[in-house]
């Protein structure tokens, strides 16, 4: 795996806001929970997270079981759980292999334990969960899907947010409410500024290009804008970003911009839900409008067609797989 820059908590100060940076590896080592990016299909991430004292190790969101068993061969890590933020298969899809592998348990939303593969334990808000000494809150998260959750770690200053809560974007509304979205992603924004986000998929770049279309007068936006555009030519991840950040330059976390609502068309009578409403429907007109590259071109030159092709070979490919593995199990 590539080599990336990521924030370590000086000595003795667990919540990370005084951070150094080190070139050495895809890792955040945060009050002894050690966390791992694992890029999984074309954009997705799956995270390890390993309690270094207690000798366990959880993955969160593997949406394919071969680049996370690489990982823990790599480290020398066996699995012992599985958290899953929802069902969609891409947040699943290692879920058989690895559980039949490393006899793991899987760790999902109450809500959904019927649409969560092989789930072991189901949990749901106001609970708590121990993966080793880190104590793990649950909050329920409902939009992008119906039984969403987000898993928050405080003594490490970690939130795993799935599909909610993007990197300057938040997840498309397939089950869910621009009411339910708005309200999952405000309960997100009550935890420390300093909490950092970790997403389900490497979404950034083109959430920054439509941020910019709507928001073209942030600063901040616009210097990050330029930092992410960065990080991606060099091929590295845009992921984590800390909260405080985010409510800066992420058009889902600010309704109050009036250069935002005047983009949307709204005024200042708008309420939050309404104007969080326009912004996700701009983004959904914005990510399927013809570019003026040409017919079926992307702004990133691939043709539409051909990258769309290329996704559904890899995803199909990875359903054919994980389904195999099911009839196995049962015969």
């Amino acid at each position: 795996m590539p080599s990336f820059y990521s924030n370590s908590a000086a000595p003795g100060n667990s919540s990370g806001l005084h951070t150094r940076k080190q070139r050495f590896s895809t890792n955040v080592v945060t009050s002894r929970l050690q966390i791992d990016m694992v890029p999984c299909l074309v954009d997705n991430y799956a995270y390890l997270l390993h309690d270094v004292n207690a000798r366990v190790t959880a993955v969160v969101d593997p949406s394919a079981a071969g680049p996370v068993i690489r990982a823990l061969n790599e480290k020398g890590l066996s699995l012992d759980f599985i958290l899953n933020t929802h069902h969609h298969w891409d947040h699943t899809g290692g879920n058989v292999e690895l559980k039949r592998k490393y006899n793991a348990k899987v760790v999902g939303p109450r809500a959904d334990e019927g649409r969560i593969p092989e789930i072991d334990i189901s949990l749901r808000e106001g609970e708590c969960w121990k993966l080793g000494e880190h104590v793990m809150h649950v909050l329920d998260t409902p939009g992008h899907t119906r039984g969403h959750v987000t898993f928050y770690f405080p003594d490490s200053g970690a939130v795993f947010t799935g599909d909610t809560l993007f990197s300057m974007g938040c997840g498309r509304l397939f089950e869910g409410t621009p009411e339910q979205m708005w309200n999952s992603l405000s309960k997100i924004c009550h935890l420390p500024d300093e909490t950092l986000v970790y997403c389900g998929h490497e979404y950034t770049l083109s959430n920054a290009k439509f941020a910019m279309s709507v928001e073209p007068q942030n600063e901040a936006l616009s210097s990050r804008y330029e930092k992410v555009a960065e990080l991606r030519r060099k091929g590295l991840p845009t992921v984590p970003t800390s909260l405080g950040e985010e409510k800066s330059f992420n058009p889902f976390l600010r309704p109050f911009s009036q250069e935002l609502r005047k983009s949307v068309h709204l005024n200042s009578s708008a309420s939050d839900v309404e104007t969080f409403a326009a912004v996700r429907l701009a983004k959904d007109r914005y990510q399927f409008s013809v570019p003026a590259l040409g017919p079926g071109v992307c702004r990133h030159g691939m043709n539409r067609g051909a990258r769309f092709d290329t996704k559904m070979h890899e995803m199909m490919a990875e359903i054919r797989k994980d389904w195999r593995a099911v009839c196995l199990r049962r015969t």
